[in-house]
């Protein structure tokens, strides 16, 4: 494990421009500039069964989009597809009691995320967070809850790290490799970076190479982890289509250990 030394990709100085200004609105004028469309779901009711917790944010950018409710609000990328089968895929691999009819979406800012170990937090490369959802998602990390960033590359990253910094201005990311007991804690990957090889056969949904990144509690990588994010990777992606042909089972299957190795280390950590 090291301190990452990621690739600055081209245009990169736009997005870091983009992020400082989105961090410096701040507050209310952040939420009403990048104001969304409500939507309508229906979350599962409590019952002592492990539930998939979607993070809905306001974005720095919305529009149309093949999703749910017709709109790309880059939160719900994926959804409900790929939370539902990763539920699926907890009830049947272990003994975790899981609710297998779809997952539940819970705002930022809320009190209401308390109420889940584990959250998953799709497209942070367009998070946008006012002053109160960076205090409200820094006392979840700091209590005990745990996050997933997923999908995103590298402009995206910039972004990301920009808003963890109002998060967690300690905070400081830990790259990973394959030793780290999250790769073991139920399914034994030796190899993270699993689409290497399907990128060589022409086949991939990542951006590049894959990188595995992390805050720790006192930024000490024996202790705890807070935050796992997915560098050029789309693991949801591998969920969401995971019963058509349009992905290798192989394919799907790393994913789903990924998954299923995550919620097993954020429920025993």
């Amino acid at each position: 494990m090291r301190r990452p030394t990621l690739p600055m990709p081209r245009a990169a100085a736009g997005w870091l421009a983009l992020a400082a200004f989105v961090s410096a609105l701040g507050g209310a004028q952040a939420a009403q500039f990048f104001d969304t469309p409500e939507v309508e779901y229906t979350n599962q009711p409590y019952d002592g069964r492990f539930v998939f917790a979607r993070v809905r944010f306001s974005p720095s950018i919305w529009g149309p989009g093949p999703h749910a409710w017709g709109l790309d609000l880059k939160w719900n990328h994926d959804y409900p597809r790929a939370d539902r089968h990763l539920e699926q895929i907890l009830d049947l691999m272990t003994n975790l009691q899981t609710v297998t009819e779809g997952g539940n979406i819970v705002r930022i800012g809320d009190a209401e995320l308390f109420d889940y170990p584990w959250a998953y937090l799709s497209e942070p490369g367009f998070l946008t967070l006012t002053a109160a959802e960076a205090d409200n998602l820094r006392s979840y990390l700091l209590k005990g809850g745990f996050l997933v960033a997923d999908d995103f590359n590298a402009r995206g990253w910039y972004h990301f790290v920009e808003q963890m910094r109002r998060v967690m201005p300690e905070g400081e990311w830990i790259e990973l490799d394959g030793s780290h007991p999250i790769f073991h804690s139920f399914f034994d990957i030796r190899d993270p970076r699993f689409t290497s090889q399907f990128a060589e056969e022409g086949f991939q949904l990542t951006y590049g190479d894959l990188h595995y990144l992390a805050l720790f509690e006192d930024n000490d990588p024996d202790k705890r982890m807070l935050v796992i994010a997915n560098y050029n990777n789309d693991i949801g992606e591998y969920w969401e289509w995971s019963e058509s042909p349009y992905v290798p089972i192989d394919l799907s299957n790393e994913a789903y250990k990924l998954g299923v190795n995550y919620v097993i280390y954020a429920m025993t950590h």
